[in-house]
C-alpha cells in the first residue's frame, strides 16, 4: 500500500514538473517572439495594419494628407477636426504635415500647419482639450546617416540598394544624399508615425499632386511590403478619390491596378 502511495506521489510530482516545464517553455517562446518583433522594426510596423479595412484614423490620415498637398485649406480644416475626433493626437497630425513636405514642399506643409494651429485655437476656445501625444524619441546613433537611410530604404522596399548610385541619383548625387540622409534617416527614424502610416501619407500626397505615376507606383509597392493589404489599398483609392479631381483619381486607380497585377504575377 505504501509503495502504491509512493508511486502515486511520484507520478503527481512528475506531472507537476512537466506542467511547470511546459509553462516555462511557453513563456520562453513568448519572450523570443516579442524580442524578435522589436528587433525587427518592419515587423513591428506591419502589426499596425492587421485589420482588413482602413480604420477611422487611417481615413483621416488620407484626407488630411490629400488636402494639405493640394492646399485646400477650408476642406483641410474640416478634416483636421474630424481627425482629432477620430483619435489622432496633435503630434501625429503635426507629423503627417512634417512628413508631407518631403513630397509636396514646404509651402503646402507650412500652410497646413498654420491651418492646424487655427483649428487647435478654436477648439481650445470651445473648451476642448485634445490629446498631445508622444514626441519623437531621441535618435541615439552616431553611425552614418547615409547608411542608416540606405538601410531603412532596404527595409521598406525589401530590396538591397546598389553600392553605386544609378539613374537620377548618379546624375545628381546631391539628391541621393538628401533622400538617404534626410528623408529616410531624419524623417523615417522619427517614431511618431509607423512606417505603414508614413507610406499612407506618402501615397495620399503623391496621388493628390498628380503626374508622378512612377513615384506612386514605387510607394504603392512599398505600402504592400510594410503591411497594407490589396483590399486596403483599393479602399484607399475609393476614399481619396472624392478629395481630388477625376483625372488624378483615375490615374491613381490605374497605377494601383498595375501594381497589384505585377504583385500577383510574381
Amino acid at each position: 500500500m505504501k509503495i502504491k502511495k509512493y508511486e502515486l506521489y511520484t507520478e503527481k510530482q512528475s506531472l507537476n514538473f512537466k506542467s511547470k516545464m511546459i509553462q516555462q517553455l511557453k513563456f520562453l517562446i513568448f519572450i523570443i517572439a516579442i524580442t524578435s518583433l522589436f528587433n525587427n522594426p518592419l515587423k513591428a510596423q506591419q502589426m499596425a495594419t492587421s485589420n482588413k479595412e482602413l480604420s477611422i484614423k487611417d481615413k483621416s490620415i488620407i484626407t488630411i494628407s490629400s488636402f494639405t498637398a493640394q492646399g485646400k485649406l477650408a476642406e483641410l480644416k474640416q478634416q483636421l477636426n474630424k481627425g482629432l475626433e477620430a483619435g489622432l493626437t496633435v503630434n501625429e497630425i503635426k507629423e503627417i504635415m512634417v512628413h508631407s513636405y518631403a513630397y509636396c514642399g514646404f509651402p503646402r506643409s507650412i500652410r497646413g500647419l498654420q491651418t492646424f494651429m487655427e483649428v487647435i485655437n478654436e477648439r481650445q476656445e470651445k473648451g476642448i482639450t485634445d490629446l498631445l501625444g508622444a514626441e519623437a524619441s531621441a535618435i541615439i546613433n552616431d553611425s552614418s546617416k547615409y547608411e542608416r537611410g540606405k538601410k531603412i530604404l532596404e527595409e521598406l522596399t525589401g530590396t538591397p540598394q546598389p553600392d553605386k548610385p544609378t539613374g537620377y541619383s548618379a546624375f545628381a548625387p546631391a539628391i541621393d544624399s538628401f533622400l538617404k540622409e534626410h528623408l529616410f534617416a531624419d524623417i523615417f527614424e522619427r517614431d511618431v508615425l509607423t512606417y505603414a502610416q508614413r507610406e499612407l501619407v506618402t501615397i495620399s500626397v503623391i496621388s493628390a499632386i498628380g503626374d508622378a505615376d512612377p513615384m506612386l507606383q514605387a510607394h504603392l509597392g512599398i505600402s504592400l511590403h510594410v503591411g497594407w493589404l490589396p483590399q486596403q489599398l483599393r479602399e484607399f483609392i475609393t476614399f481619396i478619390s472624392p478629395t481630388m479631381d477625376k483625372k488624378k483619381a483615375e490615374a491613381a486607380k490605374a497605377v494601383l491596378n498595375q501594381v497589384l497585377i505585377t504583385q500577383t504575377s510574381k
